[in-house]
C-alpha cells in the first residue's frame, strides 16, 4: 500500500510591502461611478472586515514562473530529492506570467513547463500539468498528484502555486486592496505502508465541489470601474457577497463530510489550514463547521488556536496562500503554532468557478529517510 507523503515544502513572499496606507491615494469606483466616502473611511471598513493591514507585491523584474521557481527549490531542497527523479511538475495559477508592459496573460509555453525549464530538470519523462481551478488549484494540484501515485505512474511530484495578483488588480477597484503575490510549493513522493510502520500517513481523505452555473459569475475577469483607465481588460472582478453567502453554505458542511467519511472527528485535527481569503469570511466558516459538531466555546482566542492566519500581513495571494502557511508553520515561522509528528490537519480552500475543496492529511510518526 502506499502513501502520498510531503518530504519537502518552501514558499517564496515578495519583499515590497504594501500598507493600507498606499491606497490613500487612489480613487475608487463602483458600478454608479466614483464614491462618494474618503480613502480614510474605505480602508477602514476595508482592515475591519478582513484584518488585512499589508500585503506583498512581486519586483516588477520577476514573473509568477520566477517566483514559482524560487519556491521549487526550497521545497527540493527541503525533500533531499534530487531534481531528476521528479516525474510530474504540477503549477496551479490562474493567469499566467504577466506581460510587464501590455499586462497580457502568457501561458504558452505553460507555467509548469516554464517551472521544469528554469528548473533545468532534463528529464523527458518529467511531465508538466498546469492547474488552473480558482484559488482552491493548490490543494487540487496535491489531489490530482496523490492519484497518481496511487496509480503508481509516479513516485514523485513537484506541486507549485504562485500567483502575481498586483498585476491583474483593478486600481480603482476596493477589492485591490484584497490581493496580494506569493507562491508555494511541496514535493508529494510516494513511500511504501511498510516503512511507516503499517500506518495510514499522509493524505487521508478529500474532496472537491463545483458549482459552475449562477455561482459561475461570482469571480470574474473585465475592464476597470473607471470608464477612462485603459490600462488592461485582466482586472478581478469578485462578487464579494455572493462569495461569503456561498462559503459559509457550502464550506462547513463538505469539510464536515470529509471528516466523516475518513471516520475523523475533529478533535483529532491539529489545525485547521484555510485559503486566506477575507479574515471575517474565515472565521465564519469556522464557526459553522464547530457548530456542526455542537462545541460549545466558539471565542476568538479558541478559534485562533486551531486556524492560523497569515492573512493580516501577506493578504490574500490566491493558490499561494494554503503551502505558504503549511510551510511558514512547519519551519517554525508561525509560533506558537506548532505542527508535530502523528498531527492530522485538515486544508480547504474555495475560489473561482465556484470551486471547493477539502483534504486531511496526517503527518507520520517517524522521519521519511
Amino acid at each position: 500500500m502506499i502513501c502520498s507523503i510531503i518530504t519537502g515544502t518552501g514558499h517564496y513572499l515578495p519583499n515590497e510591502i504594501i500598507r493600507n496606507d498606499h491606497f490613500l491615494k487612489y480613487e475608487f469606483y463602483d458600478k454608479r461611478g466614483k464614491i462618494d466616502q474618503s480613502n480614510e473611511e474605505i480602508i477602514k471598513k476595508f482592515q475591519d472586515i478582513t484584518e488585512i493591514k499589508e500585503r506583498r507585491y512581486i519586483d516588477k523584474g520577476l514573473l509568477n514562473s520566477d517566483i514559482a521557481t524560487i519556491a521549487a527549490k526550497k521545497a527540493l531542497y527541503n525533500s533531499k530529492i534530487y531534481k531528476e527523479k521528479i516525474d510530474y511538475i504540477i503549477s496551479a495559477h490562474n493567469y499566467g506570467d504577466i506581460h510587464p508592459l501590455s499586462f497580457q496573460s502568457n501561458i504558452m509555453p505553460s507555467i509548469s513547463a516554464r517551472v521544469k525549464n528554469k528548473l533545468k530538470i532534463k528529464n523527458r519523462r518529467c511531465k508538466p500539468y498546469d492547474m488552473i481551478f480558482g484559488c482552491p488549484g493548490w490543494i487540487e494540484g496535491m489531489i490530482l498528484a496523490d492519484q497518481l501515485l496511487q496509480s503508481k505512474y509516479a513516485k514523485n511530484i513537484l506541486i507549485t502555486s504562485s500567483e502575481t495578483l498586483s498585476k491583474v488588480i483593478d486600481p480603482h477597484d476596493r477589492n485591490a486592496m484584497i490581493f496580494s503575490d506569493g507562491a508555494g510549493a511541496v514535493v508529494l513522493s510516494a513511500i511504501d505502508i511498510k516503512s511507516l510502520k503499517n500506518e495510514k500517513n499522509g493524505i487521508i481523505y478529500y474532496d472537491s465541489q463545483c458549482d459552475n452555473n449562477e455561482e459561475f459569475h461570482y469571480l470574474t475577469n473585465g475592464p476597470s470601474l473607471n470608464p477612462n483607465y485603459k490600462k488592461s481588460l485582466i482586472n478581478i472582478r469578485m462578487n464579494g457577497r455572493r462569495i461569503y453567502e456561498y462559503a459559509l453554505t457550502k464550506v462547513p458542511n463538505m469539510l464536515k463530510n470529509i471528516l466523516d467519511k475518513a471516520g475523523i472527528h475533529l478533535n483529532d485535527i491539529k489545525k485547521i489550514i484555510i485559503h486566506q481569503a477575507n479574515a471575517k469570511m474565515d472565521y465564519a466558516i469556522i464557526k459553522r463547521l464547530l457548530r456542526l459538531y455542537n462545541y460549545s466555546s466558539l471565542n476568538k482566542e479558541f478559534i485562533s488556536k486551531i486556524m492560523p492566519m497569515t492573512i493580516q500581513k501577506f493578504g490574500n495571494s490566491s493558490v499561494a496562500t494554503v503551502p505558504t502557511l503549511l510551510d511558514l508553520i512547519l519551519k517554525g515561522k508561525m509560533l506558537p503554532h506548532e505542527i508535530n509528528p502523528g498531527d492530522t490537519i485538515l486544508m480547504a480552500s474555495l475560489g473561482a468557478g465556484m470551486n471547493v475543496n477539502g483534504m486531511i492529511y496526517r503527518f507520520p510518526r517517524k522521519k521519511i529517510k
